[in-house]
């Protein structure tokens, strides 16, 4: 892509008008990576659940955000018009036209494209998860771009109250995608939820949080009704323990500052 050229970013905001700090951490992430990069970007927020704002297919790059909910919105208006863009990037990019337009799917949207192409269950949990987890690469996940730099396991923020788990792999293998990276092993023997999927070579998808820098965490961690879960599944020394993981720059701060950089270097 010409360094000279304007390259423009769409931010799907899919938190339906709840308060959140993930819109703030994209635009944040955008701009160091500007400047580092020297690069000439731009990008614009649609709010797709609350006001059914969608951008059209002349956007370089997509960042679709988590959000709260039940991922089983199909006959809602906004959710058919999302994967009506969807659809249109990947007609695209399927055809010979140039740019391709490269995705990043992110929790919920990550269970919406898990819903729509039914690449697993997608169910209701019966404790929500939240908190700063260890993430396992599995053999794809090691080598993709996504991942470059990062260890293995990695930490990022985990914040849902749904889970795709049992993967449909005759649905996985006959689109051409890959399971990359799955929850940390579960106590009784309960599946272990998918945390990354790439669907194909401008597709790719987080259950996880990659824009959840440490400071953010820590206010959310200090709020009393996360703090009270966190302890409900970790105890009061597991909580300590993730404050204190915190500052660990080997943990969040890596993922924070690598891998959405990774999928824009991907992208760009």
């Amino acid at each position: 892509m010409p360094a000279n050229r304007q390259i423009k970013i769409a931010i799907l905001d899919l938190y339906n008008g709840i308060v959140n700090q993930s819109i703030n951490s994209f635009e944040q992430i955008l701009e160091k990576y500007r400047a580092k990069q020297n690069l000439d970007i731009s990008w614009q927020i649609f709010k797709v659940r609350e006001a059914n704002e969608l951008p059209g297919t002349d956007f370089d790059v997509y960042i679709s955000s988590g959000g709260p909910g039940n991922p089983f919105s199909e006959e809602e208006e906004w959710d058919k018009n999302y994967f009506k863009l969807i659809g249109e990037i990947e007609a695209n990019n399927n055809s010979t036209q140039e740019p391709k337009r490269h995705v990043l799917f992110i929790c919920h949207s990550f269970q919406l494209l898990c819903r729509k192409y039914q690449l697993g269950e997608v169910s209701l949990q019966n404790i929500p998860s939240f908190g700063m987890v260890p993430v396992d690469l599995v053999d794809q996940g090691k080598s993709d771009a996504l991942f470059k730099d990062i260890q293995n396991p990695f930490y990022a923020v985990d914040s849902r109250s749904w889970q795709v788990v049992n993967p449909n792999i005759d649905a996985i293998e006959k689109m051409g995608a890959k399971i990359l990276a799955i929850e940390r092993e579960r106590p009784n023997g309960l599946p272990r939820a998918l945390m990354a999927i790439r669907l194909n070579d401008y597709f790719i998808a987080t259950q996880f949080h990659p824009e959840m820098s440490p400071e953010v965490m820590k206010n959310r961690l200090a709020m009393d009704d996360n703090k009270q879960q966190v302890i409900g599944e970790h105890g009061e020394i597991g909580y300590q323990e993730m404050l204190s993981q915190l500052n660990d720059p080997d943990k969040l701060w890596h993922t924070f500052e690598t891998i959405i950089p990774n999928f824009l270097d991907e992208a760009l």
